[in-house]
């Protein structure tokens, strides 16, 4: 099944706590359908003294939110998303909002 979404994409938080706040997808995580985006659902985490952390504490992470509860942004605010298969056999990604293209192929053309 395609994902409407990709890392690195621009997207608007559309539920939830964190309800019309913009961010880039950092990670997405198919299995659990969840994707972790820059400065959304930060939460403290307790870690224990090692050595990457030597002094241990608390530290501000990202937590995955459903991909269901986000959407790409285009022209500033959020849209759906359309998949198209072009002659060449190519497939791209489509804003219904604007009929622009989002992001590179998905596919490249066939040989």
């Amino acid at each position: 099944m395609g994902r409407h979404v990709r890392k690195g994409d621009l997207i608007m938080v559309t539920a939830g706590a964190a309800r019309g706040r913009q961010g880039k997808i950092l990670a997405v995580l198919p299995k659990k359908s969840q994707v972790i985006v820059e400065g959304v659902n930060v939460h403290k985490k307790h870690v224990k003294p090692s050595n990457q952390n030597p002094q241990g504490g608390q530290v501000e992470r990202e937590m995955p939110i459903h991909i269901s509860n986000v959407s790409p942004v285009s022209g500033g605010k959020p849209t759906r998303v359309r998949f198209e298969t072009r002659a060449d056999g190519s497939k791209i990604r489509i804003s219904v909002r604007s009929g622009e293209q989002i992001g590179r192929e998905l596919r490249s053309a066939k040989a």
